[in-house]
C-alpha cells in the first residue's frame, strides 16, 4: 500500500498550457492540415471549451479568450471579397491565418521536441533503473508532468460532457469550498485501488455544487500527473477510465 498523498498546491497555470495548445489539439482532432485550418469549426468547438474552462475558473482564460477573438477576426477578414487583381501569389501569402499558422508550427515544433526528449529520458531510465535513484530529490517541476495515455484536453472535453447533462447548482454569490484538494484525492485514488478501474463520469455522478465538480476534476488531474495512476480512452470521445499505478496492480 502506497503512502498517504499529502497536501499540495495545485498549479494552475502550468496544468493548461495555454490557448495554443488548445488550438493544435482540436487541429489534430479534426485531422486536418494546420495549414487550412477550417475556422468555422474551430471557432465553434473553441468556444465550447471556453465555456469548461470558465467553468473551472482559470485565472488565465483571458488568454483563450484573446485567441478566441483572434480566430473570429481571421474569419471575418476571409469572408470580406476580394478584388481579382488582390489576390495573392501564394496561398499562404496574404492569407489572414499565415501568422497565426506560423505561430502555430512554431509551437508544434517545441512540443514535438520536447515529447521526443521525455520519450528518450524515460527510455533511458527503463534500461538504467539503478540509477533512478540517484536523480535529484528536490528542485523537481512537477507540473511538468503530462498525462499519459489520455491527453488533457480529453479529459476537459469529457468534463465538458459530463457538465451539459448535469444541472449545476448555480450560485448567487461566491462559495468558497472548504474541502482542501488532498482530500479529494484521497476518496478517488481510494475508489480506483478498490475497484482497479473507474470511469471518468461515474466520479460525479449526484454531484451538482460547482465547487464539488471542479475539486473532483482537479483531484483526478493531480493523480494522473503526479502519482502514476493513468486514464485510458478505448473508443475515441467515449468514456474515460482510471486506473492505478502499474506498479500497484504488478505487486497484487
Amino acid at each position: 500500500m502506497s503512502a498517504p498523498i499529502t497536501e499540495y498546491r495545485v498549479d494552475l497555470d502550468d496544468l493548461f498550457a495555454g490557448p495554443l495548445d488548445l488550438l493544435l489539439y482540436l487541429v489534430r482532432r479534426n485531422e486536418v492540415d494546420i495549414l487550412d485550418i477550417p475556422l468555422t469549426r474551430v471557432i465553434k468547438q473553441f468556444v465550447e471549451y471556453l465555456d469548461i474552462l470558465e467553468f473551472i475558473d482559470l485565472e488565465r482564460v483571458g488568454e483563450f479568450l484573446v485567441l478566441a477573438g483572434t480566430l473570429i477576426e481571421i474569419k471575418s477578414r476571409l469572408a470580406l471579397p476580394r478584388l481579382e487583381e488582390e489576390e495573392p501569389e501564394s496561398k499562404i501569402e496574404g492569407d489572414p491565418r499565415s501568422e497565426l499558422v506560423q505561430q502555430l508550427l512554431e509551437y508544434k515544433k517545441f512540443k514535438d521536441a520536447a515529447q521526443s526528449l521525455e520519450e528518450r529520458a524515460a527510455d533511458w531510465q527503463e534500461r538504467y533503473p539503478r540509477l533512478a535513484d540517484d536523480r535529484p530529490t528536490s528542485g523537481r517541476d512537477a507540473s511538468a508532468d503530462r498525462i499519459k495515455e489520455v491527453e488533457l484536453w480529453d479529459l476537459v472535453s469529457a468534463l465538458s460532457r459530463i457538465i451539459r447533462t448535469k444541472t449545476v447548482e448555480k450560485e448567487g454569490h461566491i462559495r468558497y469550498e472548504e474541502t482542501p484538494i488532498s482530500v479529494y484525492i484521497e476518496r478517488v485514488s481510494a475508489q480506483v485501488r478498490k475497484e482497479g478501474r473507474v470511469s471518468f463520469a461515474s466520479f460525479f455522478e449526484g454531484e451538482k455544487r460547482r465547487a464539488r465538480i471542479v475539486g473532483v476534476f482537479l483531484a483526478i488531474l493531480e493523480l494522473l500527473r503526479h502519482h502514476g495512476f493513468r486514464a485510458e480512452q478505448p473508443v475515441d470521445f467515449e468514456d474515460i477510465w482510471v486506473l492505478p499505478p502499474v506498479d500497484e496492480v504488478s505487486s497484487e
